[in-house]
């Protein structure tokens, strides 16, 4: 493991430049490591405090039929005086070589296989500062490749999924959210595939001698491994504004380009809020449908499920979350995965904050019921458990299988209290002074805490006590200060639903102006024991079981499963198959398993689906199989 925490010694080197197609803006030079505070990570080998990694160079080709990535990544190194090795974060990795910079071999080791971690590559340095390792990976858990009926164009297709640890399993290095390094990145990929990364594209790729292409990237400001994002198939390109585009199969780009209209709006709307973007571009990447995370925020190119395409634009509220993670979790990172919170809090209380400049206060209003309901929904299922906490102990488990929904909406509701104790105008200072102090660098539970004892409470000595902070942050459950969140446009919903328990006919109702957040409501309340006749009346109706839009689906499904609707069940067996995101998959599961029936069902349609799943999403539903013995 990690040796304990104390300040590093490491000397800077890090100058900011505006590169081509760039991710950086002029004069948004990040910390020298000297200057950050490190934590110890209980999920990584690395000994940063010793030899840390500070650029990595990777020159990969990506081998379609042997499912396999190889070639080398080179590593730069800052060590403390006396230190003789480096040690790396590693799973499944074939290790073929490692030599120093000129070519010299270096004695090496790797650690007998943890099950969380995998093993540490240990390697002796001699007097270089440098290390080349040659390898390649098998069976990685970060990467899947979809064989051509998985995708759009009939292609081929290859994405990378790092966060939380999995960046380990395609790359030897320093795995944890604490260490940052720079990168850039040779890639080599059949013709008629492109490449695209978290990075600057440095050329549109470049014939090989041997008929491929390759593909050249960097990325200037330093980021945690998990940050390092990779994606090959067969990808068109739509630009939105001067730096926002979308990047997606030639089937869905065009769609994709409009339901993503509002993206450099929303990116100018963040600066105003919080203060310069400095990736440069803002990219989405819509992926095939596999794609286990509705976002993933890798800088320069957001990662995307297409599940948001519902043809309204009703869910961009997606790509406003991982907009902002380029404020909160890319630029101010959690130490580690103890404080996921301070990641994704952060983030749910900045995308409110766009949504609501974009689309109004209703609208927003809306958004912070229905991410109060899913918290209520995740601190019922853990019994307001340890994993109810904010600062949550991940110790002896890989952190994401304590995923959940409590570190987003207990996170944004801590910061909601904050701000109306002190006012909206001066927790907007308070922030934008928060991400300007601290970019490029960790942050733990600690480290804020005291950050807001020493400035926004400076002369409020007793707030971290009247706010309960302590108890927000380390106790499990809400505090009594925690204010439910209400909503007008809900409470219209409201009155509709208690007609419609009360006998009214359906094709009364009124839903006129209903937005998907108004039918989420409406099918979340829809109390349980109602008769399959009106869940028949309803989907006749509103086409409910035939919808496209993926979010009133699922809370459809949902209802279909505890009702035992099984007018319902072709579209849940479509769904479960035809996509592969863990939000909608591990309720629907969770459902099934709870009767004989449904284990039945579940076991059927998973082993179908499974072999479509992306390894992130398979390690949840077969935990959630085994444990009902289905």
């Amino acid at each position: 493991m990690s040796s304990s925490a104390r300040r590093p010694w490491f000397l800077g080197l890090w100058v900011a430049v505006l590169a081509p197609n760039g991710c950086g803006i002029p004069g948004s030079r990040p910390p020298a490591p000297s200057e950050i505070t490190m934590e110890r990570d209980i999920h990584s080998y690395a000994r940063p405090d010793e030899c840390r990694v500070t650029h990595i160079a990777l020159d990969l080709d990506a081998d379609f039929v042997g499912k396999a990535l190889r070639g080398k990544a080179r590593l730069t190194l800052d060590r403390a005086p006396g230190a003789s090795s480096v040690w790396l974060d590693t799973e499944g990795l074939q290790i073929a070589a490692v030599r120093d910079g000129d070519g010299a071999a270096l004695v090496h080791a790797l650690s007998p296989r943890d099950a969380v971690l995998g093993s540490a590559l240990r390697i002796d340095l001699g007097a270089s500062n440098t290390v080349v390792i040659e390898y390649e990976t098998k069976d990685a858990a970060a990467l899947q490749w979809l064989e051509p009926r998985q995708t759009q164009s009939g292609k081929p297709f290859l994405f990378t999924q790092g966060q939380a640890i999995l960046t380990r399993t395609w790359i030897p290095c320093q795995d944890t959210p604490g260490v940052r390094q720079s990168y850039d990145a040779r890639i080599t990929a059949p013709a008629g595939l492109r490449a695209v990364m978290s990075a600057a594209r440095l050329d549109d790729g470049v014939a090989t001698a041997d008929g491929r292409i390759a593909y050249r990237f960097a990325l200037e400001q330093p980021v945690p491994s998990y940050l390092i994002a990779l994606a090959v198939g067969d990808l068109a390109f739509r630009p939105i504004g001067a730096r926002t585009g979308v990047f997606a199969e030639p089937q869905v780009v065009e769609g994709a380009a409009w339901e993503l209209a509002d993206t450099e709006t929303m990116v100018e709307l963040a600066e105003r809020l919080y203060g310069p973007y400095r990736w440069g571009r803002f990219d989405v990447l819509i992926l095939p449908p596999s794609f286990p995370f509705g976002g993933m925020e890798n800088p320069c190119l957001t990662f995307a499920t297409p599940t948001i395409l519902a043809g309204d634009r009703s869910l961009v509220a997606l790509i406003a979350h991982e907009l902002a993670h380029s404020w909160s979790g890319n630029l101010v990172t959690n130490s580690t995965w103890s404080d996921l919170w301070l990641n994704e809090g952060f983030t749910v209380y900045f995308e409110r904050r766009i949504m609501e400049a974009l689309y109004g206060v209703p609208y927003a209003e809306m958004l912070h019921v229905l991410g109060w309901q899913d918290l209520q929904s995740d601190l019922t299922a853990f019994a307001n458990g340890p994993d109810t906490t904010l600062h949550i102990d991940v110790s002896g488990r890989n952190p994401d299988d304590a995923f959940s929904n409590v570190p987003y909406e207990k996170g944004e509701l801590l910061l909601v209290t904050i701000e109306r104790d002190v006012g909206r105008e001066r927790f907007d200072t308070f922030l934008a002074d928060y991400f300007a102090r601290y970019a490029f660098q960790p942050m733990s539970a600690e480290r804020f805490e005291r950050h807001l004892r020493d400035t926004l409470f400076a002369a409020d000595a007793g707030a971290i006590e009247r706010l309960k902070l302590r108890q927000w942050i380390h106790s499990p459950g809400l505090p009594d200060n925690a204010i439910e969140p209400k909503s007008a446009e809900f409470a219209r919903v409201d009155a509709e639903r208690v007609r419609f328990e009360s006998g009214a006919a359906v094709a009364s109702l009124d839903v006129s102006g209903f937005t998907t957040h108004h039918w989420l409501h409406l099918l979340r309340k829809l109390p349980a024991g109602t008769s399959l006749a009106r869940l028949a009346e309803l989907d006749q109706r509103f086409a409910l079981t035939a919808t496209g839009n993926s979010e009133i689906r699922f809370e459809w499904l949902r209802i279909a499963i505890r009702e035992r609707y099984e007018a319902a069940f072709p579209a849940l067996e479509d769904f479960l198959v035809k996509q592969g995101r863990r939000k909608f998959l591990k309720p629907l599961y969770e459902d099934l398993v709870r009767t004989d029936w449904g284990k039945a069902l579940a076991r059927r349609i998973y082993d179908r689906a499974r072999p479509g799943y992306h390894t992130v999403s398979a390690n949840t539903i077969d935990g959630i199989l085994a444990k009902a013995g289905a």
